[in-house]
């Protein structure tokens, strides 16, 4: 465990996992808050997946960019930036849906805006991290980060779902709003410098084009890229907007649903957990193996099965995901360049969510041409199918770690 703690020596990572931290404590709580003031105003299905698919057209616009902007630009910079939008934006929320002003518009402009925030904010996260550990940290470190998310998620869930039920919406993204600004002005403390400033004759365009050469030149890049496309359409359908109105109309209500995602946050900590204690020859391979588990809750939600028996299913899911997680970022990060590895990970970005407003959006309209239950299914074999295809794929198979011994560390990005 020592070791396993190791990143947390580095001033700069120290500071790095403390912001994320902070702005994470709210973030757990906002994802229930906004989808049940969106059922309190209309009670609609299609109007959730419609406010909820407003945060990411924005991230399919804006993805590359960002990737270009981290890599040009000190990365904490550009995240103390997105943090303070998205503070702004909560408040805002909170405010309207206090007021009792809030409409169905309001909440979708607004997760609009966030959502262009996030396509800054995760290709310089992704990129930050090798900046502040040494080669040799890199797992343990993307395990401790994840961490901080998983670990907000199992209270923040919890209480969001009590929170919710007791008081309303409102508070609970007002929480996130503080939350948010507590977490810039941690990252503001950061001296990380620009991985690589650009040359004065450097277009965007050129940068983009560097880019997108890195990540199809990498058949284990794309490829798993691909599969993860139909898996978050996949989630985005089934869990994201049917999860809640399955618990609104059959479980219990908010209550019963911030337990569920509470044990799915539960998942990701033991994932965590167990990714700083193993350390595969196939990175790659071990974590799409344990995707192969991340459907369950939508099994759980088709089956009809008591609130305990999803909620364990979401445990499960939620280490498989975790699992891959680690071991996908620690595969971008040993195998990209460094000073191009936020424009790689905003392809790997853009590439994974661009199907996700469709299944935000036709979890509506397909539920009520056949059935919940039946889109359900929809949801768990287009997550399946996929993610299994890619491990017959040698590339995905076979790619090793660049940290072990007698490999050069001179080889790794």
């Amino acid at each position: 465990m020592r070791y396993a703690l190791a990143p947390l020596r580095e001033r700069e990572f120290r500071l790095l996992f403390a912001g994320r931290l902070t702005s994470q404590a709210g973030s757990a709580i906002a994802p229930i808050a906004l989808a049940f003031a969106v059922l309190d105003i209309t009670g609609s299905a299609t109007d959730l997946g419609l406010v909820i698919a407003a945060g990411f057209v924005p991230q399919i616009l804006l993805f590359l960019f960002g990737g270009v902007v981290a890599d040009r630009f000190p990365r904490h910079r550009v995240m103390v930036a997105t943090d303070a939008i998205d503070g702004f934006v909560q408040l805002a929320a909170a405010a309207l849906v206090l007021g009792g002003a809030a409409e169905i518009w309001h909440l979708a402009a607004l997760n609009a805006v966030r959502g262009g925030a996030t396509a800054f904010f995760f290709p310089a996260a992704q990129g930050l991290t090798p900046q502040t550990v040494p080669a040799s940290q890199l797992q343990e470190a993307n395990a401790l980060l994840r961490l901080t998310h998983s670990g907000t998620n199992i209270v923040g869930t919890a209480l969001g779902g009590l929170l919710v039920a007791a008081v309303g919406p409102g508070w609970a993204l007002g929480w996130d709003a503080a939350t948010y600004f507590a977490g810039a002005a941690v990252l503001s403390l950061m001296r990380a410098r620009s991985s690589r400033p650009a040359a004065a004759d450097t277009s965007v365009l050129a940068e983009l084009r560097d880019g997108w050469i890195e990540f199809s030149s990498r058949t284990w890049l794309w490829t798993v890229v691909a599969a993860a496309a139909f898996g978050n359409m996949a989630t985005s359908m089934g869990f994201v907007v049917l999860g809640p109105v399955v618990a609104d109309r059959e479980l219990g209500g908010a209550g019963p649903w911030g337990f569920i995602l509470a044990a799915f946050s539960a998942g990701f900590v033991v994932g965590g957990v167990i990714a700083l204690r193993i350390r595969p020859v196939h990175p790659l391979r071990a974590g799409q193996v344990a995707l192969l588990v991340a459907p369950l809750t939508m099994v759980g939600l088709a089956l009809d099965l008591p609130v305990w028996a999803i909620a364990a299913a979401a445990l499960c899911a939620g280490i498989g995901l975790e699992l891959f997680g680690v071991f996908w970022e620690l595969s971008l990060q040993q195998h990209v360049p460094r000073e191009k590895l936020s424009r790689v990970a905003s392809y790997d970005a853009l590439g994974s969510i661009v199907a996700m407003p469709v299944g935000q959006i036709a979890a509506g309209p397909l539920s009520d041409a056949i059935g919940v239950t039946n889109t359900l299914w929809v949801a768990v074999a287009l997550f399946s199918v996929p993610t299994a295809l890619c491990l017959l794929v040698p590339d995905v198979r076979n790619l090793r770690r660049l940290d072990l011994p007698g490999v050069p560390q001179s080889t790794a990005a």
